[in-house]
């Protein structure tokens, strides 16, 4: 049986466009459902499966009264729920097997909210110019595979580059369509989920061997602002028997300002919904911002850590770390299920380390009285009852990480 893909598309300004990619799909063997997210003006030069009419009407409006929403962002905003009602009715009937967006910067989000809203698995294309690099991809991934293509020129008109995406687009579909295949949230597979950045890589690596040897496998996501968020997001869905929070930077990020933010929600699914879970304060010893000439000034005069050209880690201070204790304390107490807290006292990160005889000093991070801070705000919030373990490691040890694994290990049992 065919596949069927969605379209989405403003016709209004890119039409031809979508006629082009429409084609070219069914030239591969796929069905096609083009879909009107424009709000202006009627279809250029194609006759959508979805009129903008009833992509208005399924976000609980209409055209006119999106015209007269009072700014653009406003009229783009209903619509945005208009073409994810759409998409999500489609796949929920049956009907949809991927989806494709052509679209500058409004046409791109509309297309990427309902893309999000699709499960893992399910092809998620979009082409758009503001895939530069110079831009946040954040508004077109949010926390889904959504693939985004770079479409070098401006999507206006057929020629030999805007061609050759499209193709590769239609392609791009057609195999994936055929050969791929959708998460399959039910399986019996024990998985626990573990947070990661390259400063705990050795010692996660360690972790999920650990694990590994008592039957259990470790999905690893990197702690990078979207990777905490997209595993507290599959625990609900029920993808984990538990988690080891081991990189909790994202809440350091949320405080100061960081690239890293988890949002305010970060470090609370977990624990309501009452999986067993062991958490590190890893990596909460810094944020993370762009190249040294892109950092806050605000921020500038602190101790910061060049991890590659285009990441400046910055360290948090001892009042943030206080902070930063207290939100662990409050967000942790709302768990309901086994929760234990494991401390490594020799660093919290790759640069902070106790001096030595080689490094009188210390790593440039090492700041005993700011970790010193965070234990003690944590301390006086958390609840009696949740567990405070230390261990004389650097968090990026792999011993430290083989004795959280066990730490979880016991805790399941």
């Amino acid at each position: 049986m065919p596949k069927t893909v969605a379209l989405i598309g403003t016709l209004d300004t890119k039409g031809p466009e979508i006629a082009y990619l429409r084609d070219r799909c069914r030239d591969l063997g796929l069905e096609t459902l083009v879909i009107d997210s424009g709000i202006l003006g009627e279809p250029l030069g194609i006759e959508p499966d979805f009129r903008r009419e009833t992509v208005a009407q399924a976000a609980g409006s209409t055209i006119e009264a999106l015209r007269q929403a009072g700014s653009r962002g406003a009229a783009v905003h209903e619509m945005m729920k208009g073409v994810r009602k759409v998409v999500l009715d489609l796949y929920a009937e049956g009907r949809l097997h991927g989806v494709a967006c052509l679209g500058g910067a409004e046409g791109a989000v509309l297309g990427a909210h309902a893309m999000q809203a699709l499960p893992i698995g399910v092809p998620k294309l979009l082409a758009t110019p503001i895939a530069s690099g110079k831009r946040h991809f954040g508004p077109l991934m949010g926390l889904r595979d959504v693939m985004v293509i770079h479409s070098i020129i401006d999507i206006l008109g057929l020629n030999p580059i805007s061609q050759t995406v499209f193709d590769n687009m239609a392609a791009a579909l057609a195999g994936m369509a055929a050969h791929g295949h959708v998460i399959d949230l039910k399986t019996e597979h024990r998985y626990v989920a573990i947070t990661m950045l390259g400063n705990t890589t050795r010692s996660v690596m360690a972790a999920k061997e650990r694990l590994a040897q008592a039957g259990i496998e470790a999905i690893i996501f990197h702690s990078n602002g979207v990777g905490g968020p997209a595993m507290e997001e599959l625990a609900q869905q029920g993808l984990f028997i538990g988690v080891i929070d081991f990189t909790t930077d994202e809440l350091a990020d949320e405080l100061v300002g960081g690239f890293h933010n988890g949002g305010p929600n970060r470090l609370r699914i977990v624990g309501r919904l009452g999986l067993p879970q062991v958490v590190v304060p890893g990596c909460i010893d810094f944020t993370v911002h762009g190249p040294p000439d892109e950092v806050p000034d605000h921020l500038r005069g602190r101790p910061f850590y060049t991890h590659n050209p285009v990441f400046t880690l910055v360290r948090t201070l001892k009042p943030e770390m206080a902070e930063l204790g207290r939100r662990f304390a409050e967000r942790l107490n709302e768990a309901t299920g086994p929760l234990k807290i494991a401390y490594p006292t020799q660093g919290l990160s790759i640069p902070s380390f106790p001096p030595s005889e080689s490094n009188p000093k210390g790593g440039v991070f090492w700041d005993p009285e700011a970790d010193a801070a965070f234990m003690s705000a944590l301390r006086a919030d958390l609840r009696s009852d949740i567990p405070i373990l230390e261990y004389p490691r650097h968090i990026n040890e792999p011993a430290f990480g083989k004795e959280v694994a066990e730490l979880f290990l016991k805790m399941i049992e």
